[in-house]
């Protein structure tokens, strides 16, 4: 872009821009004739994509900041005042503890308010699935998070619901993203006016004490958590985000002894004393599991800035702790719901579960141990929500859903993962298995032995900049031009094309079948061992993501051997990746 168009469009935004500290931003980029730093936050319009807007904040177009929350929300409204007749319409809007966060909040529920839609705006800082549950609580018709939610400090986002507590889908994320793009007025009206004639409501205790008691109905053994409160002690992280309030409660109401990170309970955007908010990280968990050594506690637990996530640790019984990855948790906890509601006889008719394409297949053959079944979706809770609504339709008995990157539900008042409720249920299922003498690694163990040794790894490759998006579509075009023959030394028997909705054998590539899932940019390689291998740019960050799901049988060597084979296999695949991408 050269610089008499940035000029043009710093300008444009710069008379657009109600925030007096956006507009000084991109006023002293053009004073100082910084066009480099001015053509990456014009060179486009911070997309607002099917599940919102995430972004590095900051003045301009290609940012997160008080004009662009005010333009997708006015594209809200307008989507939502064409779309929904004969009745009073209403928002949810919750926040996390980003910078910024409450402002965009704030401005969010005003141009509701202008726009003849009732916001209900809780007074602080919320998680995200508490919006998901106020939304259906409320009976709302749409919703908002202000949230980024393990992104850099650096980033802001917003998520847009609709009226089943769920992320946005087809039609309505086409809907939406048509009337955003279309924004020419964006309407807005002062707080007292919309406090005056009710059309901005403020909401906390009424909601936060149906949410608690919804999640601790979720629960399947009140009496041993009664019993046994006592013998455990949790750790826990918030990492500066919203999950202390309602952690810290439910595991109060529990009678569990709960230690939080003293520097990481108080809620802070600029994320002190992490690198990167996300309990999938190692590193993030630092300060956690030093106070868990110190403690001695039986379970560390972390949640990201707007609590939809939970990563653990437990002791690895020689004084130190083992992190549980996503798949693995959702694994146990499956196994754990299903053999409760077998043991207590409450088993449903049709129960069933949910798995996004490229989590673990531990947890299908876990449910079918138990004659559920577990369909699969795209990567993404709506998607998950998607399937919750097929369920509702067909007959199927919700029982947990879960994706890898350390989301989990265990039930269905939330549309959207929910870090607490999750929270909740592994300390139960820690609970549990210690009145069976087991750990959750020793169960964890179990569940190999029967199933085989899964082992999950994944690669990222961010491609930051004007051009990224264009070298993360010459990647994936060149997959498609001409796909692999093998990775790691292992044939590629079958591919699934998502984006073109086609599943073929690589020996009979003229039989293709539909790939069974809406179209999305993603390309799955089925490899001779059935390893599968799968590819997608982020819906959510510059990046290209590589999934890699081995499984190996258990044999005479057992675990240790079964551990190594599938270490090398991972290994040898992820190299032949890194030959593409670098």
């Amino acid at each position: 872009m050269d610089k008499d168009a940035i000029l043009v469009r710093a300008r444009d935004y710069i008379a657009k821009e109600s925030d007096s500290g956006f507009k000084a931003q991109v006023e002293a980029l053009i004073a100082a004739g910084d066009y480099k730093e001015l053509e990456d936050r014009f060179y486009r319009d911070l997309e607002f994509g099917t599940g919102g807007l995430r972004g590095v904040i900051g003045g301009g177009y290609n940012r997160m900041n008080s004009y662009v929350v005010r333009r997708a929300t006015q594209g809200m409204c307008d989507y939502l005042n064409a779309t929904v007749k004969g009745k009073p319409l209403s928002a949810c809007i919750a926040y996390d503890s980003r910078r910024y966060s409450d402002v965009f909040a704030m401005d969010a529920a005003l141009i509701f308010a202008a726009n003849g839609i009732k916001a209900y705006l809780f007074t602080s800082l919320r998680p995200t699935p508490e919006l998901s549950f106020a939304i259906r609580t409320l009976g709302a018709d749409t919703g908002i998070v202000v949230t980024a939610s393990h992104n850099p400090p650096a980033y802001n986002g917003y998520k847009a619901y609709w009226n089943d507590g769920a992320q946005v889908t087809e039609p309505h994320d086409v809907g939406i993203i048509e009337r955003v793009g279309a924004v020419e007025a964006i309407r807005s009206m002062p707080k007292g006016e919309a406090l005056a004639k009710g059309l901005l409501v403020m909401i906390d205790k009424e909601i936060d004490d149906k949410y608690v008691a919804m999640v601790r109905s979720k629960l399947f053994r009140p009496e041993l958590i009664k019993a046994m409160a006592g013998d455990v002690k949790v750790v826990y992280t918030p990492l500066h985000g919203t999950g202390a309030m309602p952690f810290e409660r439910v595991m109060g109401e529990l009678g569990l002894s709960v230690v939080t990170v003293p520097e990481q309970r108080a809620p802070d955007g600029d994320f002190p004393t992490v690198a990167y908010p996300n309990p999938e990280e190692s590193a993030a968990l630092k300060m956690a599991l030093e106070l868990g050594a110190k403690v001695k506690a039986d379970v560390v637990m972390a949640t990201d800035p707007d609590a939809d996530r939970l990563g653990i640790a437990v002791p690895d019984g020689a004084g130190g702790y083992t992190l549980i990855t996503g798949n693995q948790l959702g694994s146990l906890q499956a196994d754990y719901m299903l053999l409760s509601l077998k043991e207590l006889g409450r088993m449903p008719k049709r129960p069933a579960t949910i798995k996004s394409i490229v989590t673990t297949d531990l947890q299908a053959r876990v449910a079918r141990a138990y004659g559920a079944e577990c369909h699969e979706c795209l990567t993404g809770f709506k998607w998950i929500a998607d399937a919750m609504r097929r369920f509702e339709r067909e007959g199927l008995d919700f029982v947990y859903a879960t994706e890898e990157s350390y989301g989990y539900l265990v039930e269905d008042e939330v549309r959207d993962k929910d870090g607490i409720s999750a929270a909740a249920m592994t300390a139960e299922m820690t609970l549990y298995w210690r009145s069976k003498g087991k750990s959750l690694l020793q169960r964890l163990d179990e569940l190999f032995m029967e199933h085989g040794y899964h082992e999950e790894r994944g690669l990222n490759k961010y491609f930051e900049g004007p051009t990224g998006m264009d070298v993360m579509r010459g990647i994936m075009d060149a997959y498609r031009a001409s796909q692999p023959k093998t990775l790691g030394g292992l044939a590629v028997e079958k591919i699934r094309d998502v984006k073109t909705g086609k599943v073929w054998g690589v020996a009979a590539p003229g039989e293709a079948r539909p790939a069974g899932l809406p179209s999305s940019d993603v390309i799955q390689w089925y490899l001779s061992d059935g390893t599968l291998v799968t590819v997608r740019p982020s819906g959510t960050e510059p990046k290209i993501k590589y999934y890699v799901l081995a499984r190996t049988e258990v044999g005479t060597g057992g675990l240790p051997a079964a551990r190594a084979a599938s270490a090398a296999k991972v290994d040898a695949i992820l190299a032949d990746i890194k030959k593409v991408v670098g």
